[in-house]
């Protein structure tokens, strides 16, 4: 059987368990794909993160059928997390929040299979880098 023709591939950001049909709709109702099979399948797969942001790659076959892969949640996504309650966003504040370096551990570890790399050390660099961009301070 001959492998199937990719005729759309986008990413999307979508809060993992309950993905909105309008942000489905305004990326892929042009493919002609059934949107609320896709809602079911990225739902179902992301249920057990529900209050994240899951970026998820759809690719749109000839026949169309479509494929679904999940990314790890956004780099920001998770520093924002990891803060919580603690950080500031005021202007005029150099530093927006602090996160410990085990924090900082997690996230890497759990981004480790979206990035170029599969060394923890070397994930939790780009990882720091990300929050130094962000205002926020890795502590021990």
């Amino acid at each position: 059987m001959a492998p199937k023709k990719l005729t759309h591939q986008v990413t999307l950001e979508l809060a993992a368990g309950n993905a909105p049909v309008v942000d489905l709709g305004k990326m892929l109702g042009q493919t002609g794909v059934n949107l609320v099979e896709i809602k079911k399948t990225y739902d179902a797969a992301t249920a057990n993160q529900r209050g994240d942001v899951v970026p998820v790659v759809v690719s749109v076959f000839e026949d169309r059928s479509f494929a679904l892969r999940l990314k790890s949640p956004p780099t920001a996504f998770l520093i924002k997390k990891a803060l919580g309650d603690k950080g500031s966003s005021r202007p005029g504040h150099e530093v927006a929040g602090k996160i410990t370096t085990a924090q900082l551990r997690e996230i890497a570890e759990r981004k480790l299979p979206d990035l170029n790399t599969s060394d923890v050390e070397m994930a939790m660099r780009t990882i720091a880098g990300t929050a130094r961009s962000m205002g926020v301070a890795v502590v021990d």
